[in-house]
């Protein structure tokens, strides 16, 4: 039985939704070595892996939900994916001089304080959803930080101008999402609080 069970488990873990995670985290260290040149080929290939890797993320949880696929490794490896990928990126662009380095920090402080959050309110048998800002944050993001990846002129477009004025609107959202994210978390608190009054 305990064969079978350990069986069962690794199938469950082996989905299609998950695996497309794993190889979204396994293409940041090929996306950090091609962001270590500020040559127009190198930056045109990061913003073709980060692309492709950003659109697994859409894909996952699509299949996730579709095939009924979902699992805790999954719920705690997707986020996760999307957060290293993006960061990733982030802090590979400050040295070639594409992302602002105080913007970096405000962004990468407000996933430390969401994330933190999200693991206080957990231990506290409160849950916190994803919100639809978070995702909206996470599509602006990933648009913005590709323009500055490619950097060059093509077809008459600046990806550079292009991209940064992107990573303007982002940001805004990343806080935007940010504040939404301690209300909730304020708003469960109290109504758990108030729940309990109520039951003594």
């Amino acid at each position: 039985m305990e064969i079978v069970a350990k069986g069962q488990q690794r199938a469950t873990i082996r989905t299609i939704p998950n695996l497309l995670t794993a190889l979204r985290i396994l293409a940041i260290p090929l996306l950090v070595m091609l962001l270590t040149s500020p040559a127009p080929l190198p930056s045109f290939l990061a913003a073709l892996v980060f692309g492709v890797a950003s659109l697994t993320d859409l894909l996952d949880g699509y299949l996730a939900r579709y095939q009924k696929t979902e699992t805790a490794v999954g719920k705690l490896l997707d986020p996760m994916a999307d957060k290293l990928l993006i960061l990733a990126a982030m802090i590979m662009l400050i040295p070639l001089d594409r992302v602002p380095a105080w913007m970096a920090v405000v962004i990468i402080g407000r996933e430390v304080a969401v994330t933190g959050l999200r693991g206080i309110a957990t231990a506290d048998g409160v849950v916190i959803a994803s919100s639809r800002g978070g995702k909206a944050k996470m599509v602006r993001q990933s648009l913005a930080l590709g323009g500055l990846m490619i950097h060059y002129e093509y077809l008459g477009i600046n990806f550079h101008i292009l991209g940064a004025v992107l990573l303007w609107i982002a940001l805004a959202v990343t806080l935007w999402s940010g504040i939404d994210y301690f209300h909730k978390f304020y708003k469960e608190m109290v109504d758990k609080e108030s729940t309990r009054g109520n039951r003594l």
